[in-house]
């Protein structure tokens, strides 16, 4: 917690202006047999590079997945399947991720194979519904208080006998202003971890005290004569030290569903093991996210969700699917079949 003292100043706030919208999530990705694919390698007419964006050849396939991504990127497919066949290994699933990554950095892609929903300890409905929901992605946007300057001076009081708090002041500028923190344990303890020194740019989140470091200031360029290559300069932020910045998350419908089904739910998106999840659970994330989107809050990412060996699958699976495919936030379903 902060200390009583932690956000004393010594000059009064003016009105808190705001910051451009910002990505401030750490996405963790995995090195797999397509990670290197960033896009279909299409040119502005959708004609297809030989080598481009980590695709190579199967030109034909990617221009007809370009048009079918322009048709979606205009809204104009909402509800619809695609299949591709073809021999194994001839780029059914890199053309897929390669559809995904094309629309865009936070386009959610669920890849499952046909056969895996048989063994798995749950109705194949259900597997297939947490497969759906894993594949629509909720970007929720959320405004922040945080105090953004250039670090002047930093002084920390360590008692004599070596227990006791610890005491500090922070002193932060901006073009405009400059202003005195009071410092309790637990600010002095983030101020250490991320190594912060004078000169230093930083934004201090004023809800969850989170520091983070965004460079060094120009004004010390020449202060050492060598400089590390990761070193990196930012301009002295300018106008008033507290601001709002605006933050976006992007998260899957799947892990709301998980992460409020259970006391532990947050554990379980890492264990894997979620169980059945109980269909009024989903009724009201449902109902929550349109009062979101209502609001301004959220909007709905309709990823890809891509089924190999589809030939495993039965009736009851594509009587399942057909009826899935009509909802409103549907993402675009890619069927691959090596039979055919």
């Amino acid at each position: 917690a902060w200390s009583p003292r932690a956000w004393d100043t010594t000059s009064r706030m003016a009105a808190v202006p705001r910051v451009p919208e910002t990505q401030d999530i750490t996405r963790i990705e995995r090195i797999g047999a397509h990670s290197h694919i960033r896009g279909l390698g299409l040119d502005d007419a959708l004609e297809a590079r030989m080598v481009s964006q980590g695709m190579v050849g199967q030109t034909n396939a990617r221009k007809a997945a370009g048009v079918i991504l322009q048709i979606i990127r205009e809204g104009k497919i909402a509800g619809r399947a695609l299949l591709i066949a073809g021999q194994p290994g001839t780029g059914k699933t890199a053309i897929a991720m390669g559809m995904a990554q094309s629309l865009g950095p936070d386009t959610p892609f669920t890849s499952i194979s046909g056969s895996e929903i048989y063994s798995l300890e749950m109705s194949r409905t259900e597997a297939l519904t947490q497969a759906f929901r894993r594949s629509i992605g909720v970007r929720i946007k959320e405004e922040t208080e945080i105090i953004e300057g250039e670090v002047v001076e930093i002084q920390i009081d360590k008692p004599a006998s070596g227990g006791g708090e610890k005491r500090g002041k922070l002193t932060l500028k901006t073009t405009e202003m400059e202003t005195i923190y009071d410092l309790g344990t637990k600010m002095i303890e983030g101020l250490q971890k991320e190594k912060v020194q004078a000169g230093d740019v930083i934004t201090i989140d004023k809800a969850s005290g989170k520091i983070s470091k965004l460079g060094r200031s120009f004004t010390r360029a020449r202060d050492y004569d060598a400089m590390g290559s990761a070193t990196k300069f930012v301009q002295c932020p300018e106008g008033e030290l507290q601001k709002r910045k605006e933050v976006v998350h992007t998260v899957s419908l799947h892990e709301m569903d998980v992460i409020n089904s259970r006391s532990q739910g947050f554990l379980a998106l890492f264990a894997g093991d979620t169980g059945e999840i109980k269909p009024e659970i989903r009724e009201q994330i449902d109902q929550k996210v349109s009062e979101w989107r209502e609001e301004g809050k959220a909007e709905i990412v309709p990823g890809v969700l891509f089924i190999d060996e589809v030939h495993m699958l039965d009736v009851e699976c594509y009587s399942f699917l057909n009826r899935a495919l009509e909802s409103a936030m549907s993402p675009v379903l890619v069927f691959a079949t090596n039979r055919g």
